[in-house]
């Protein structure tokens, strides 16, 4: 949670001059609308701070319960801690500004962070979102790609190289009689191995529906060309790969 809430602090417009009431009703937002959470208590809260480097205030369950009363109101109780009240969150979001919004867009990407286990996969997502949020979307789509594809070699190599190699064998269409390290997959075409992976019934026929998808929109944005890549595109792309790969199978 330290990387994602350094992002959203940095991404706040003149954020050192605001004051500490001020950051914890966005703090409050980026738990409840950032990361996704159904509330956000005054430890929680607090962390914020702390992770950020910020002096902790005084009395931040103190602070929370009086924006029950203000007039208006800023919070609601939930589910034992506090939310937005909604013309606070909307405030909120208009107060952060454009930059923001790809911010907010780009949440359930940090998300999906927090649910990879601490490694180089996990390392290497933060570094796609990363270039996401700086509005490298064809170099996001391109590296979520190979990640998803790195995870399905690893996946294969220890849990389904029998199949694989089985399928593999079958196939006429190529040369390669077998896998036996990482390496030998660079052998194969993209396409064939995805081919190759629903032969060996490694993948279900949705998920490689979906890789095939994927793989035309990598191809056109890892090559110059005049397409315009959309931020709703690069995060669909990178929400399909990680949850129906990088999450569902185990590595």
């Amino acid at each position: 949670m330290t990387d994602a809430v350094n992002r959203f602090y940095n991404s706040i417009e003149n954020a050192a001059s605001q004051s500490q009431s001020s950051l914890v009703e966005l703090f409050v937002y980026f738990l409840t609308v950032e990361a996704g959470q159904d509330c956000a208590t005054p430890k929680q809260v607090g962390d914020c701070f702390t992770s950020c480097d910020l002096v902790v205030p005084r009395n931040v369950g103190a602070r929370l319960s009086e924006g029950l009363t203000s007039k208006p109101a800023k919070y609601i109780k939930a589910n034992g801690g506090y939310r937005l009240q909604r013309h606070m969150r909307e405030a909120l979001s208009k107060k952060l500004g454009a930059e923001q919004v790809t911010a907010q867009t780009s949440a359930t990407l940090r998300g999906l962070e927090h649910n990879i286990p601490e490694g180089g996969a996990k390392d290497f997502l933060k570094e796609t979102i990363d270039c996401f949020e700086a509005g490298a979307n064809r170099a996001t789509i391109t590296m979520a790609w190979i990640l998803a594809v790195d995870h399905l070699f690893a996946h294969i190599l220890n849990h389904k190289l029998i199949e694989f190699n089985a399928a593999l064998t079958k196939d006429k269409g190529v040369k390669l009689s077998a896998i036996a390290q990482r390496d030998d997959f660079t052998e194969l075409k993209e396409t064939k191995f995805i081919e190759l992976c629903r032969a060996a019934k490694i993948i279900s026929n949705d998920v490689r529906k979906i890789l095939d998808t994927c793989l035309g929109i990598r191809n056109s944005c890892a090559h110059p060309s005049g397409i315009t890549v959309k931020n709703t595109k690069v995060i669909a792309f990178v929400e399909d790969l990680v949850e129906n790969v990088v999450l569902k199978y185990e590595a």
